[in-house]
Protein backbone atom coordinates (compact mmCIF):
# COMPACT_ATOMS: atom_id res chain seq x y z
CA UNK A 1 0.00 0.00 0.00
CA UNK A 2 1.35 3.44 -0.89
CA UNK A 3 2.19 6.00 1.77
CA UNK A 4 -0.55 8.27 0.37
CA UNK A 5 -3.16 5.53 0.56
CA UNK A 6 -1.99 4.60 4.09
CA UNK A 7 -2.31 8.21 5.24
CA UNK A 8 -5.77 8.44 3.70
CA UNK A 9 -6.86 5.22 5.41
CA UNK A 10 -5.51 6.40 8.75
CA UNK A 11 -7.38 9.70 8.41
CA UNK A 12 -10.60 7.87 7.55
CA UNK A 13 -10.20 5.57 10.56
CA UNK A 14 -9.58 8.51 12.88
CA UNK A 15 -12.59 10.40 11.54
CA UNK A 16 -14.78 7.30 11.74
CA UNK A 17 -13.84 6.57 15.35
CA UNK A 18 -14.50 10.19 16.34
CA UNK A 19 -17.57 10.78 14.17
CA UNK A 20 -20.65 11.83 16.17
CA UNK A 21 -22.91 10.40 13.47
CA UNK A 22 -21.25 6.99 13.82
CA UNK A 23 -21.84 7.15 17.57
CA UNK A 24 -25.45 8.23 17.09
CA UNK A 25 -26.08 5.43 14.57
CA UNK A 26 -24.82 2.87 17.08
CA UNK A 27 -26.94 4.42 19.82
CA UNK A 28 -30.10 4.28 17.72
CA UNK A 29 -29.39 0.83 16.29
CA UNK A 30 -28.85 1.92 12.70
CA UNK A 31 -26.48 0.04 10.45
CA UNK A 32 -24.57 3.05 9.12
CA UNK A 33 -24.10 6.79 9.53
CA UNK A 34 -25.51 7.23 6.02
CA UNK A 35 -28.99 6.92 7.50
CA UNK A 36 -28.75 10.49 8.73
CA UNK A 37 -28.34 11.79 5.19
CA UNK A 38 -31.63 10.19 4.24
CA UNK A 39 -33.26 11.27 7.50
CA UNK A 40 -32.35 14.89 6.78
CA UNK A 41 -33.84 14.69 3.30
CA UNK A 42 -37.00 13.09 4.68
CA UNK A 43 -37.42 15.72 7.38
CA UNK A 44 -37.01 18.52 4.85
CA UNK A 45 -38.68 17.10 1.75
CA UNK A 46 -41.04 14.33 2.96
CA UNK A 47 -40.24 11.87 0.19
CA UNK A 48 -41.71 8.83 2.00
CA UNK A 49 -45.38 8.25 2.78
CA UNK A 50 -47.34 5.18 3.91
CA UNK A 51 -48.10 2.66 1.19
CA UNK A 52 -45.24 3.64 -1.10
CA UNK A 53 -43.09 1.24 -3.13
CA UNK A 54 -39.38 2.07 -2.82
CA UNK A 55 -36.34 0.70 -4.65
CA UNK A 56 -33.01 1.11 -2.84
CA UNK A 57 -29.93 0.76 -5.08
CA UNK A 58 -26.56 0.36 -3.38
CA UNK A 59 -28.38 -0.65 -0.23
CA UNK A 60 -25.69 -2.42 1.86
CA UNK A 61 -25.26 -2.41 4.78
CA UNK A 62 -28.95 -1.49 4.88
CA UNK A 63 -29.19 1.81 6.74
CA UNK A 64 -31.43 3.52 4.19
CA UNK A 65 -33.83 0.57 3.89
CA UNK A 66 -33.83 0.23 7.67
CA UNK A 67 -34.84 3.88 8.03
CA UNK A 68 -37.39 4.00 5.20
CA UNK A 69 -39.27 0.75 5.82
CA UNK A 70 -41.18 1.79 8.98
CA UNK A 71 -42.29 5.03 7.29
CA UNK A 72 -44.10 3.07 4.57
CA UNK A 73 -46.47 1.19 6.85
CA UNK A 74 -47.82 -2.34 6.32
CA UNK A 75 -48.89 -1.67 2.73
CA UNK A 76 -45.48 -0.34 1.65
CA UNK A 77 -42.65 -2.30 0.04
CA UNK A 78 -38.89 -1.91 -0.13
CA UNK A 79 -36.82 -3.67 -2.78
CA UNK A 80 -33.08 -3.39 -2.09
CA UNK A 81 -30.07 -4.30 -4.19
CA UNK A 82 -26.31 -4.27 -3.71
CA UNK A 83 -23.24 -6.02 -5.06
CA UNK A 84 -22.32 -6.76 -1.42
CA UNK A 85 -24.15 -9.16 0.85
CA UNK A 86 -26.49 -7.59 3.36
CA UNK A 87 -27.99 -9.04 6.52
CA UNK A 88 -31.73 -9.43 6.14
CA UNK A 89 -34.14 -6.75 7.29
CA UNK A 90 -37.79 -7.34 8.17
CA UNK A 91 -40.10 -6.77 5.21
CA UNK A 92 -37.27 -5.78 2.87
CA UNK A 93 -36.73 -7.81 -0.31
CA UNK A 94 -33.01 -7.97 -1.07
CA UNK A 95 -31.07 -9.04 -4.15
CA UNK A 96 -27.29 -9.44 -4.06
CA UNK A 97 -25.80 -8.70 -7.45
CA UNK A 98 -24.06 -6.22 -9.74
CA UNK A 99 -26.52 -3.60 -10.95
CA UNK A 100 -24.48 -3.23 -14.14
CA UNK A 101 -25.39 -6.79 -15.20
CA UNK A 102 -28.61 -7.30 -17.15
CA UNK A 103 -29.48 -10.54 -15.35
CA UNK A 104 -29.39 -8.75 -12.00
CA UNK A 105 -31.47 -5.88 -13.33
CA UNK A 106 -33.97 -8.37 -14.73
CA UNK A 107 -34.20 -10.10 -11.34
CA UNK A 108 -34.89 -6.78 -9.63
CA UNK A 109 -37.55 -5.82 -12.13
CA UNK A 110 -39.13 -9.27 -11.76
CA UNK A 111 -39.40 -8.71 -8.00
CA UNK A 112 -40.95 -5.29 -8.46
CA UNK A 113 -43.33 -6.78 -11.00
CA UNK A 114 -46.17 -4.56 -12.13
CA UNK A 115 -46.06 -2.37 -9.01
CA UNK A 116 -45.80 1.34 -9.65
CA UNK A 117 -42.58 2.54 -8.00
CA UNK A 118 -42.92 5.75 -5.98
CA UNK A 119 -39.30 6.37 -5.01
CA UNK A 120 -35.94 5.20 -6.37
CA UNK A 121 -32.95 5.72 -4.08
CA UNK A 122 -29.36 5.36 -5.24
CA UNK A 123 -26.44 5.55 -2.83
CA UNK A 124 -24.26 3.53 -5.21
CA UNK A 125 -20.56 4.22 -5.52
CA UNK A 126 -17.83 2.29 -7.35
CA UNK A 127 -14.90 0.57 -5.70
CA UNK A 128 -12.31 3.34 -5.65
CA UNK A 129 -9.04 2.90 -7.52
CA UNK A 130 -7.45 6.06 -6.16
CA UNK A 131 -7.24 7.49 -9.69
CA UNK A 132 -9.59 10.47 -9.65
CA UNK A 133 -10.63 10.52 -13.29
CA UNK A 134 -11.25 6.77 -13.36
CA UNK A 135 -13.30 6.82 -10.17
CA UNK A 136 -15.36 9.82 -11.31
CA UNK A 137 -16.16 8.18 -14.65
CA UNK A 138 -17.21 4.96 -12.91
CA UNK A 139 -19.38 6.91 -10.45
CA UNK A 140 -21.17 8.87 -13.17
CA UNK A 141 -21.80 5.63 -15.07
CA UNK A 142 -23.57 4.13 -12.04
CA UNK A 143 -25.59 7.33 -11.68
CA UNK A 144 -26.63 7.12 -15.33
CA UNK A 145 -27.76 3.51 -14.86
CA UNK A 146 -29.74 4.51 -11.78
CA UNK A 147 -31.38 7.36 -13.70
CA UNK A 148 -32.30 5.02 -16.54
CA UNK A 149 -33.86 2.58 -14.08
CA UNK A 150 -35.77 5.41 -12.37
CA UNK A 151 -37.14 6.78 -15.63
CA UNK A 152 -38.24 3.32 -16.73
CA UNK A 153 -39.83 2.25 -13.44
CA UNK A 154 -41.08 5.30 -11.56
CA UNK A 155 -44.70 6.21 -11.89
CA UNK A 156 -45.45 9.68 -13.27
CA UNK A 157 -44.77 12.13 -10.48
CA UNK A 158 -42.30 9.76 -8.79
CA UNK A 159 -39.14 10.72 -6.91
CA UNK A 160 -35.47 9.92 -7.53
CA UNK A 161 -32.73 10.55 -4.94
CA UNK A 162 -29.19 9.87 -6.14
CA UNK A 163 -25.70 10.38 -4.77
CA UNK A 164 -23.39 12.13 -7.23
CA UNK A 165 -19.79 13.23 -6.88
CA UNK A 166 -19.08 16.70 -8.22
CA UNK A 167 -16.43 16.74 -10.90
CA UNK A 168 -16.14 15.84 -14.57
CA UNK A 169 -19.50 14.81 -15.99
CA UNK A 170 -21.54 16.24 -13.11
CA UNK A 171 -23.10 19.13 -15.05
CA UNK A 172 -24.02 16.90 -17.98
CA UNK A 173 -25.62 14.41 -15.60
CA UNK A 174 -27.54 17.15 -13.81
CA UNK A 175 -28.89 18.23 -17.20
CA UNK A 176 -30.08 14.67 -17.90
CA UNK A 177 -31.88 14.51 -14.58
CA UNK A 178 -33.57 17.85 -15.22
CA UNK A 179 -34.80 16.59 -18.56
CA UNK A 180 -36.56 13.70 -16.84
CA UNK A 181 -37.99 15.47 -13.79
CA UNK A 182 -39.90 18.69 -13.30
CA UNK A 183 -38.19 19.59 -10.00
CA UNK A 184 -34.52 18.99 -9.23
CA UNK A 185 -32.71 20.20 -6.11
CA UNK A 186 -29.16 19.67 -4.88
CA UNK A 187 -28.87 18.57 -1.27
CA UNK A 188 -25.70 18.47 0.85
CA UNK A 189 -26.75 16.84 4.13
CA UNK A 190 -25.02 18.00 7.31
CA UNK A 191 -23.89 14.42 7.93
CA UNK A 192 -22.05 14.35 4.60
CA UNK A 193 -18.38 14.95 5.40
CA UNK A 194 -17.49 18.55 4.41
CA UNK A 195 -14.42 17.57 2.39
CA UNK A 196 -16.42 15.02 0.39
CA UNK A 197 -17.47 16.01 -3.12
CA UNK A 198 -20.68 14.03 -2.76
CA UNK A 199 -24.03 15.72 -3.11
CA UNK A 200 -27.52 14.29 -3.53
CA UNK A 201 -29.81 15.19 -6.39
CA UNK A 202 -33.44 15.14 -5.33
CA UNK A 203 -35.54 14.83 -8.47
CA UNK A 204 -39.30 14.98 -8.12
CA UNK A 205 -42.28 14.76 -10.43
CA UNK A 206 -41.00 12.39 -13.11
CA UNK A 207 -42.15 13.75 -16.42
CA UNK A 208 -44.62 11.69 -18.40
CA UNK A 209 -43.12 10.33 -21.59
Amino acid sequence: MSRKRSASSARWLYEHQNDPYVAEARKRGYRSRAVFKLEEVQQRDRIFKPGMVVVDLGAAPGGWAQYARPLLGPAGRVFALDILEMDSLPEVDFICGDFREQTVLDALQAQVGTRAVDVVLSDMAPNLSGIGTVDQTASIYLCELALMFALENLKPGGTFLVKVFQGEGFEDYLKQVREGFAQVAIRKPKSSRPRSKEVYLLARSRRQV
